[in-house]
C-alpha cells in the first residue's frame, strides 16, 4: 500500500508491505518520514489498550449476522492516520454528494494544488496541500472542481484553526468531537468520518449518511426502511466497537442488500 499525507513535519510518502501474518515493511520519504514512522503502529490500527480476549468476540456471538463476520475478518481494526485536518478536508469533499463527486473533486484538486509525492512513489501521487495552501485556493478553482461555496467555505473556515484541530489527538473522544463540531459546517456525519479516520474512533457512527442507516437496519432485521434512530438502537449493545460492527456488516453484507428507492444524482461537470 502506497500512502502520503501533509505531516506536522512535512510531506511524506509512506509504503507498506506485508511480509507475513504478523510483520509488516515500512519505508517512507520526504521531510516528514520520521513522523510517519512513528506512527505506523496507529495507522496499522494498533491500541495499547488490546487485551487478549477482543471483547466483541463474545458481543457477536448472539447475532446471526455478525457471526460469520466476525469469524472471517476477526482482526479487523480501525486505522488512525492522526493527520486530522487532512482527514476533515475529504469527509467534508464528500458531504451530500456520491463517492464518485466527492473522488474526483479530491483528485483534481490534489492535481492543481498538491506536490508531486517524494520518493519513488507511483507516477500520479500527490501530498495533499497544507492547511495554508488550502485557504489560497481560488473561488473558481473549487467551483471547476464540483465543490460547492458551502463546502469550500467550510474547509477554508477550518484551515484558519487547523493547529487547533490537530489537538483532537490529544483529547479525549468527547472533547474531540466537541472541538471538531466547535468549526461551522462540521455536524455529526462530518465529525464521525473524521473520528474513524484520524482518530481510530472504534465507536464512531456516521450518523445522517445517505444509506448507513438501511444497511444497518437490514443486516440486523431484513428491514428495508430503517433510519438512523434504529440503527443506534441496534448498535447500542455494541458500545464501544459500534464502528467495527459497521464496517464488519459493510464488508459482507452490504453487497447482498436489495437495491430499491431513489439514489442520489452526480453533479453534471459538463457546465463546469
Amino acid at each position: 500500500m502506497w500512502r502520503t499525507a501533509h505531516t506536522p513535519d512535512g510531506p511524506v510518502t509512506l509504503h507498506l508491505h506485508q511480509v507475513d501474518e504478523h510483520t509488516v515493511d515500512a519505508r517512507a520519504w520526504g521531510a516528514g518520514a520520521t513522523w510517519q514512522l512513528h506512527n505506523v503502529p496507529q495507522l496499522l490500527g494498533h491500541s495499547t489498550d488490546e487485551v487478549r480476549e477482543d471483547p466483541l468476540a463474545e458481543l457477536t456471538r448472539n447475532s446471526d449476522s455478525l457471526r460469520d463476520a466476525y469469524r472471517r475478518y476477526a482482526h479487523l481494526r480501525v486505522p488512525s492516520t492522526q493527520c486530522v485536518f487532512e482527514a476533515l478536508v475529504f469527509a467534508v469533499l464528500e458531504q451530500k454528494v456520491v463517492g464518485l463527486d466527492a473522488i474526483a473533486a479530491r483528485n483534481r484538486l490534489l492535481k492543481k494544488f498538491g506536490t508531486p509525492a517524494p520518493g519513488p512513489a507511483p507516477d500520479g501521487m500527490y501530498v495533499p496541500p497544507s492547511a495554508d495552501e488550502w485557504r489560497q485556493i481560488p473561488s473558481w478553482e473549487w467551483h471547476r472542481a464540483g465543490v460547492d461555496p458551502q463546502r469550500s467555505r467550510t474547509i477554508v473556515n477550518a484551515a484558519r484553526y487547523a493547529s487547533r484541530i490537530e489537538e483532537a489527538i490529544t483529547m479525549n473522544r468527547t472533547d474531540a468531537y466537541i472541538r471538531l463540531q466547535a468549526i461551522r459546517g462540521i455536524g455529526a456525519w462530518t465529525s464521525a468520518e473524521i473520528a474513524k479516520t484520524a482518530l481510530g474512533d472504534t465507536d464512531a457512527v456516521s450518523v445522517g449518511d445517505y444509506h448507513l442507516g438501511r444497511v444497518i437496519t437490514w443486516a440486523f432485521t431484513g428491514r428495508l426502511d430503517g433510519t438512523d434512530a434504529d440503527m443506534l438502537e441496534l448498535l447500542e449493545p455494541f458500545r464501544p466497537h459500534r464502528q467495527r460492527v459497521v464496517r464488519l456488516l459493510e464488508l459482507t453484507r452490504f453487497k447482498d442488500m436489495p437495491r430499491r428507492g431513489p439514489r442520489m444524482t452526480r453533479v453534471d461537470h459538463r457546465n463546469i
